[in-house]
């Protein structure tokens, strides 16, 4: 926007127009929705202005972390679109993501292949 770059401005980048919190923030996630939801959710009687902005900043990460690597697993698999087979793979073989939904199921998920069995009968 043009108010970036350019100092000494006061106030908003642009006055008439008006700009969301994920725009301000930079953010893809909802900022907005987020506060309203932890505001309703009444996890306490107050939120400050910036807590929506962290926590949709954080799941905006964790979210572009598992697509980045679902999307690898996809390729991998020479397919086009991310299924949740390929979520569960990326993040199984991921060792912080995987700890961090060590109880979580992924449904239609599957399991990891384990090495194959190389005996005979």
């Amino acid at each position: 926007s043009a108010g970036k770059s350019g100092k000494g401005g006061k106030g908003k980048s642009s006055s008439s127009k008006s700009m969301s919190k994920s725009a301000k923030a930079g953010l893809q996630f909802p900022v907005g929705r987020v506060g309203r939801l932890l505001r309703h959710a009444r996890y306490s009687e107050r939120v400050g202005a910036g807590a929506p902005v962290y926590l949709s900043a954080v799941l905006e990460y964790l979210a572009a972390e598992v697509l980045e690597l679902a999307g690898n697993a996809t390729k991998d698999n020479k397919k086009t679109r991310i299924n949740p087979r390929h979520i569960l793979l990326a993040v199984r073989n991921d060792e912080e993501l995987s700890k961090l939904l060590a109880n979580t199921t992924i449904a239609e998920g599957g399991v990891l292949p384990t090495a194959a069995f190389s005996g005979g009968a």
